[in-house]
């Protein structure tokens, strides 16, 4: 088995709608090409930041093709294949079309709540029916249950084919034992833009982003410096974006990057429900703190 290397940045894609609620293509091409441009280093299609509960099955293969039409193999390819109906998955994985796709991102089961043991074997049996690599997606304010360090790391080194996890508890503690106690090829990656930055220090090889939907290019640029060990230059782009991190989140995701989307007039502001856009509020802030930082992009780029 392949392996796929999740140093970098990774975008996980949004869904761009009309006002209709239909999925816009002309918006949808227009972002993959700024993301070719900005050679982001992979895209995640069907992630949660693509609203992937509120699409149909024939939208959700509309978005696969012409994700690898339009990236025609110039970026890597992500997909999100995940449940908490473990054989659902598992025929999803065996009988679907992964054509042009180099690992799967697999969410931790939610709402049944299994016990670590139960988690340990869902994963196991995914890896074993999984003809690409996978990464292990561990977000415990979604999910309801968190995928512990110890399960992560036996799963790591149990299975070949688990090759990372992209990791969103936001616990330090825990992440940092999964970093250091790890098998050397098994990769570690934020799964949350606002702590990249410090888990990066630690030893995490990059981020699946929302942010960097947005502006790839700068998130990007971060993102490399820390791969280089340049974290005095890193951190003054961390900091230009500290506020907008907290703007992106306070009325969820992702109504946060597709306020910031509409204000670089990449896409409408349309979400499907039940996510609803950001409160006005939010969008008055987002448009100010987006304004300084276009305003000013020292060492935004190289």
């Amino acid at each position: 088995m392949a392996t796929f290397n999740l140093k970098g940045l990774g975008v996980a894609l949004v869904t761009p709608f009309k006002e209709d609620k239909t999925i816009d293509i002309d918006a949808l091409d227009k972002l993959l090409d700024s993301f070719v441009d900005a050679k982001v280093d992979f895209i995640v299609v069907l992630g949660t930041t693509g609203e992937t509960p509120t699409l149909y099955p024939e939208e959700k293969k509309l978005i696969k093709d012409r994700v690898r039409a339009r990236i025609a193999g110039r970026i890597p390819l992500v997909v999100g294949v995940g449940g908490n109906h473990t054989m659902a998955v598992v025929d999803e994985l065996m009988n679907g079309d992964f054509d042009g796709f180099d690992a799967v991102l697999s969410v931790v089961p939610y709402y049944n709540k299994p016990s670590q043991e139960g988690l340990y074997q869902h994963y196991k049996t995914i890896a074993e029916a999984s003809p690409l690599p996978v990464i292990l997606y561990n977000v415990p304010g979604r999910t309801g249950v968190n995928l512990t360090a110890d399960t992560t790391l036996r799963l790591a080194r149990d299975c070949d084919n688990i090759i990372g996890i992209k990791e969103a508890s936001g616990n330090f503690v825990q992440i940092e034992e999964i970093i250091k106690r790890k098998p050397e090829s098994f990769q570690v990656i934020s799964g949350d833009d606002g702590i990249t930055y410090p888990l990066m220090t630690l030893g995490a090889v990059g981020v699946i982003s929302v942010i960097g939907n947005a502006f790839p290019k700068e998130f990007g640029r971060m993102v490399r410096l820390c791969l280089a060990h340049k974290f005095d230059e890193a951190l003054k782009i961390h900091f230009k974006f500290t506020e907008l991190f907290n703007l992106m989140f306070v009325d969820g995701n992702p109504a946060g990057v597709k306020c910031a989307l509409k204000e670089l007039g990449m896409i409408s502001n349309e979400l499907r429900l039940p996510l609803v856009p950001t409160r006005l509020s939010t969008n008055e802030k987002i448009h100010t703190v987006m304004e300084a930082i276009l305003s000013d992009r020292t060492g935004l780029h190289d």
